[in-house]
């Protein structure tokens, strides 16, 4: 059988390809679920089988975004705690977050995801670590979540079990016992992770973070992760409270306490990252350790600003992070392109630290390095897998900005006309076609007022 094609032309081009090839006016060609050719100009009149033919006029067409650090579940927690600094937010919400269970999780991952792909990520992450006893599947009911919106995905089997009690952040009641949550993760792998080209579902091993992870969990982990042949994932550096209780607990910093448990590596990404002195960015540029950079929730709990520009210039993998939605209500990546150029500028670099084509290689091709997927997506070349989006740049937020990378990154949030995953459109116009939006904020408000009366009531 022909392969069925979407052609789409007459639109300005970001391949962010190796050379960070453009065009002012080209075409791009899908066949079935991949890139078939890409280049100036219209498309070639004789091709077969097109199925649709998309006139781009006024528009910028890019690899779709890539998510790399999310908490799906804390979309029903958004708005709460809203001036505390990180380990304040976590001691209020711990005990809220506790009380989740499997009806929660799926109608919060509905919401976060609908948000997302509305905006333009077509790969995506979720870091879920909060597994209380008896409350259902969690991590099924994501990933259930994610088949339902027709997204890439990345699960990653979150743990902890270092509760208060053992010097560790979490209340008692919020851990799992080390054996516990090993084989949990080892069964989210044997059941979920399929590492075919162009899969749709990934899994990775992901221990919480320093603060509530014992060192024979994060050990074993990386143990587990690499005999299985996936990739780690943790919160590392995030705040100057992180480098201190590091310091105290194990005698070292959080970079040398990772090498120390076997976590740098190709196969790991960290998220934040913000308090890195320059051995340990030379550290994570020599192993390829990646970074899931999350600007806006680093400025929501005041943690500081993450040394991207020195990063870059190391040779580590920078991919961008929405970062759960209780420290990011926006919940949308296509905002954290901006927010990264500008809060970067901030910094020492001044003007010199990003302009707007590396802010979206971060959120594109950067984001599918962390994710180890560099070789199928993230750029709009021939054989890579069609994930793309048209944005609308002729509209009243855009039309003045000449330059159509520029106006996707400084401008406005654009509306997205067309988002295809996988070749599959999952956007158009401006909604989603998967799921029914008004039903995904319906249920989402519903679960969230039930967590809230649960949690009230002790």
């Amino acid at each position: 059988m022909a392969a069925q094609r979407i052609v789409i032309e007459n639109c300005a081009i970001a391949t962010v390809d190796p050379n960070d090839t453009e065009y002012a006016s080209g075409h791009v060609v899908v066949a079935d679920n991949r890139i078939e050719s890409v280049g100036a100009g219209k498309a070639p009149e004789n091709l077969e089988a097109v199925v649709r033919r998309v006139d781009g006029t006024g528009h910028l067409v890019t690899p779709g975004l890539v998510n790399t650090h999310h908490h799906f579940y804390q979309w029903l927690t958004r708005g709460l705690a809203q001036d505390a600094n990180l380990f304040d937010w976590l001691v209020a919400l711990y005990p809220i977050w506790s009380r989740i269970d499997e009806q929660m999780v799926h109608a919060a991952a509905r919401g976060s995801l609908a948000m997302m792909v509305r905006g333009g990520v077509t790969t995506t992450m979720d870091h879920h670590y909060v597994f209380p006893r008896g409350v259902g599947d969690l991590l099924a009911a994501e990933v259930g979540a994610a088949a339902e919106m027709g997204v890439r995905f990345t699960a990653t089997r979150g743990s902890m079990d270092r509760g208060k009690s053992d010097g560790g952040l979490p209340p008692d009641f919020a851990v799992e016992t080390t054996e516990a949550a090993l084989l949990a993760t080892e069964a989210a792998i044997d059941t979920y992770h399929d590492p075919s080209f162009g899969s749709m579902l990934h899994i990775a091993a992901a221990p919480c973070s320093p603060f509530s992870v014992s060192t024979d969990l994060m050990r074993e982990a990386a143990a587990l992760a690499r005999r299985k042949g996936v990739r780690l994932h943790t919160h590392g550096s995030e705040t100057v409270e992180e480098e201190q209780f590091c310091k105290e607990l194990f005698g070292m910093g959080p970079t040398d306490y990772f090498e120390s448990t076997g976590w740098l590596g190709e196969d790991v990404w960290m998220a934040h990252c913000v308090h890195m002195n320059d051995s340990d960015i030379e550290a994570f540029g020599r192993t390829r350790t990646g970074v899931a950079h999350c600007p806006s929730s680093n400025a929501r709990l005041a943690a500081g600003i993450a040394r991207v520009p020195d990063m870059l210039a190391a040779g580590v993998p920078v991919g961008l992070g929405v970062d759960g939605t209780a420290s990011n209500e926006s919940g949308e990546l296509h905002t954290e392109l901006r927010n990264a150029l500008l809060i970067n500028r901030l910094g020492p670099h001044r003007e010199r630290s990003l302009n707007a084509r590396q802010a979206l290689r971060l959120g594109t091709y950067g984001g599918a390095q962390v994710l180890g997927r560099a070789d199928e997506i993230g750029s709009i070349e021939a054989g890579k897998l069609a994930d793309l989006v048209l944005w609308k740049l002729d509209g009243i937020g855009h039309s003045s900005i000449a330059d159509p990378v520029a106006a996707l990154v400084l401008g406005a949030a654009a509306p997205v006309t067309l988002s295809l995953i996988n070749g599959e459109p999952v956007v158009e116009d401006g909604h989603l076609t998967t799921v029914d939006e008004d039903a995904v904020a319906r249920g989402a408000r519903e679960e969230a007022q039930r967590l809230a009366r649960i949690a009230d009531e002790g």
